[in-house]
């Protein structure tokens, strides 16, 4: 196997850079270099770590522009949803700085013989696993919080963002973090789990599919280790009868089409009672037909290409295969005739269980329609799926929605009414297939510590 990996535009399929594989040894010598800097750095003042991850979010913000055409040339972002994510990582250094000493400070409580302390102290060596998705993104969720924490963080990034994997260091070590607080290891899949083995190495943060997630999970779990999974999803949008449909296209068209349709918590499934139905049909395919495809580098393009070849032709499998069993394409579906890992939104009706679009995931721009009877019903097919990360609920009766939304929406995060990413304050993961864990409002910070008890007598 070659250990060297070429990073690949999407857009124009020109290699952009090629880079070297750490060995195992580099790899596992790498993680030896973490657990001594953890000794160190364990030991450092919130307000030590504070200032240094403002200092972060400061560098990340300065170097906006050259971060987002990184996304866009490493895994064809949209420009504009590229400044979006670097943003919204500067604001994750911010919170996670401010909130990280109330969230983890030493409880007092008594017990029948003396009185008690619950401190939250860091565990060490904290081994992340990423996509390309939201290049920056995915590695600041999960490291800020780490290592506010006092942990140290290693990251396995995706190979076709490499270039993104060597920035993030940068970034940490510009910023003024001791070396090997953080470090980007530039290793295959094999090696990485391989890691997970090491002594130092005391928990795993993994965002991907929940097929290698599974995989990573077990491994961690044979041996003990914490970990925290967010995995894919089929998330489900629910259209009622009372809907204001204008809010609910607009919503659910952004909600499709973000990130190009590769994000884990994307709206894919569209489910719509049956009274409005063809009305909403009728507007979202025609949002959909006004979006631009074309080069993510310019400010009036909408979708971008897909980031590899291999998942284009995946998704193209995923809506043939759907039509073959029943499915109805109503826009898009074809191949286009271009350079670059293109492929166009693309809207499905008539879908039912057995069918990919209905049963899979489909990261990229694809919805699928599913007609309901009635509220119910929409909620009873929206909870069939075995994913459970994220969904959402258009309704003019704003009581009935939480009820639904907290009572009965099997998910970690439910939109009510709109649709929006993730926030710095907000918890987010999910539930079932979708993971366990959760990071971003202060919850991420809590994961990777040991709940210490100190018991003192009278």
């Amino acid at each position: 196997m070659s250990n060297t990996v070429e990073t690949i535009n999407p857009a124009t399929e020109e290699t952009l850079n090629q880079y070297t594989l750490l060995s195992e040894k580099e790899a596992l010598n790498a993680v030896d270099n973490a657990h001594s800097q953890f000794q160190k750095w364990r030991k450092t003042s919130f307000a030590e770590r504070a200032k240094l991850f403002h200092a972060l979010a400061d560098l990340i913000e300065a170097r906006s522009n050259d971060l987002a055409n990184l996304m866009t040339s490493e895994m064809g972002k949209v420009g504009a949803q590229g400044k979006q994510e670097v943003a919204l990582c500067a604001q994750i250094c911010r919170y996670t700085a401010d909130h990280a000493e109330d969230v983890l400070a030493d409880e007092n409580r008594v017990y029948e013989e003396g009185t008690a302390i619950i401190t939250y102290q860091p565990i060490g060596v904290i081994l992340g696993i990423q996509p390309w998705n939201f290049p920056l993104y995915q590695v600041i969720r999960y490291s800020a919080s780490t290592i506010m924490a006092g942990n140290v963080a290693v990251l396995k990034h995706a190979a076709n963002v490499f270039g993104m994997a060597q920035a993030v260091q940068q970034l940490y070590e510009d910023a003024g973090f001791p070396k090997n607080v953080y470090q980007s290891l530039l290793v295959d899949g094999e090696t990485a789990s391989k890691l997970i083995s090491h002594d130092a190495i005391r928990g795993v943060s993994f965002t991907g599919s929940d097929e290698v997630g599974k995989s990573v999970a077990e491994k961690a779990g044979s041996q003990a280790k914490k970990s925290v999974m967010e995995l894919g999803s089929n998330d489900a949008f629910i259209v009622l009868a009372d809907a204001d449909i204008d809010t609910a296209v607009e919503a659910c068209v952004q909600g499709r089409i973000i990130n190009n349709g590769e994000t884990c918590v994307a709206a894919k499934r569209f489910i719509i009672v049956d009274e409005v139905f063809d009305q909403f049909r009728d507007a979202f395919v025609t949002a959909c037909k006004a979006l631009k495809m074309g080069d993510p580098s310019a400010e009036d393009t909408d979708i971008g290409p897909m980031a590899r070849k291999d998942l284009r032709d995946e998704l193209h499998q995923q809506v043939q295969e759907s039509v073959k069993k029943g499915a109805v394409c109503s826009l898009g579906g074809e191949m286009p005739d271009q350079k670059g890992w293109y492929y166009p939104v693309t809207v499905l009706e008539n879908v039912s269980a057995g069918m990919p679009a209905y049963d899979d995931e489909l990261f990229g721009p694809v919805a699928a329609l599913i007609r309901a009877k009635d509220t119910q019903d929409a909620m009873n097919i929206a909870n069939s799926s075995r994913y459970g990360l994220g969904g959402g609920i258009f309704t003019a009766d704003r009581d009935e929605a939480i009820r639904l939304a907290r009572d009965e929406f099997d998910t970690g995060m439910v939109n009510i009414n709109g649709y929006a990413l993730a926030q710095p304050n907000l918890p987010f993961g999910g539930v079932k297939d979708s993971g366990y864990g959760r990071e971003h409002g202060g919850f991420g910070l809590r994961e990777f510590v040991n709940v210490k008890t100190l018991m003192i007598a009278n």
